[in-house]
């Protein structure tokens, strides 16, 4: 089984952060929303995107540190992910379709364009966003992501979700797997709770057909090169140094063939944003920054 992450829930009276949905040319999608204090952004935003089993909580501790450089940062569930509905029609969560969702939320986020982040698998669908769906952000950022479908342990775990599903569906998968795991490990009632939601709140359809996604991903780092270079997009991958995911040395060889900036977040392993919010807001904020100053206006 593919075991969930502890994420914290986002608290009601968080500074800075709300609940919100973002409605777009291509549905509704559900979000987190982080402002600078000033309530006014004086930069260009910033559109987080989750990976597989994920969810736009994976980013809760990095949104009002990103936002505080005076972004609207915006966490979002992926079609079919938690508190987004998602249909029962396999295609739609394939990379491709979901990049179009990925590129639609980038639009309703305008005018200006966004700095865009991809975790794990979502750095999968926003990179088909960049390649085939038209979307042209003002920075793109893989974090803990890989050039092609995961491989070895990482591809076991997916494998075994995805035929898991259809024989018990996540209701018993829960149960049997995934609660007695959090119970072993100490996680807070609180947290046990929301990952609950969580788990139960995905489309089974999705999970199936994203796992399948995550497992046959082609390599398409060349085309993403020359596509950035063609736009004068900056790259950047980021990653923790035990990501258990994709290895870092994959990882820190598709930075070199795409001719990107790299970070490694120490005492990280693959969701940065969790285990090292503020050396991971802070390494991208810094890119952003940098970023916007060398647009040629």
């Amino acid at each position: 089984m593919v075991a969930l992450c502890e994420y914290a829930p986002v608290p009601d009276s968080a500074p800075g952060v709300r609940r919100t949905t973002v409605e777009t040319s291509r549905g509704p999608f559900a979000a987190l929303e982080a402002l600078p204090g000033s309530g006014v952004p004086e930069r260009r935003p910033a559109l987080l995107v989750p990976g597989y089993t994920g969810s736009k909580e994976d980013f809760i501790a990095v949104l009002q540190t990103l936002a505080g450089a005076g972004r609207r940062v915006v966490a979002i569930d992926l079609r079919g992910q938690y508190e987004t509905e998602g249909p029962d029609d396999p295609a739609a969560y394939a990379c491709g379709a979901l990049g179009d969702d990925v590129a639609a939320l980038a639009e309703a986020l305008g005018p200006d364009p966004v700095h865009l982040v991809g975790h794990s698998f979502g750095g999968l669908v926003t990179r088909e966003a960049v390649l085939s769906s038209g979307c042209a952000p003002a920075s793109f950022t893989l974090m803990s992501s890989g050039p092609s479908g995961v491989t070895g342990q990482a591809a076991a775990k997916a494998q075994a979700l995805r035929d898991a599903i259809p024989q018990l569906g996540m209701g018993r998968i829960w149960a049997i797997s995934l609660e007695p795991d959090a119970a072993r490990r100490g996680v807070p009632p609180e947290i046990v709770a929301f990952l609950k939601a969580r788990t139960l709140g995905n489309s089974e359809t999705g999970l199936v057909a994203m796992a399948r996604e995550l497992l046959e991903a082609p390599d398409r780092v060349d085309e993403l090169a020359k596509t950035a270079e063609d736009a004068a997009l900056r790259l950047l991958v980021l990653y923790g140094e035990d990501d258990d995911v994709w290895d870092p040395r994959e990882q820190a060889a598709m930075a070199e063939r795409l001719g990107a900036g790299k970070v490694v977040i120490p005492s990280a392993a693959h969701s940065p944003a969790v285990e090292a919010p503020e050396t991971t807001a802070s390494a991208l904020t810094e890119f952003w920054n940098h970023a916007e100053r060398c647009v040629v206006r």
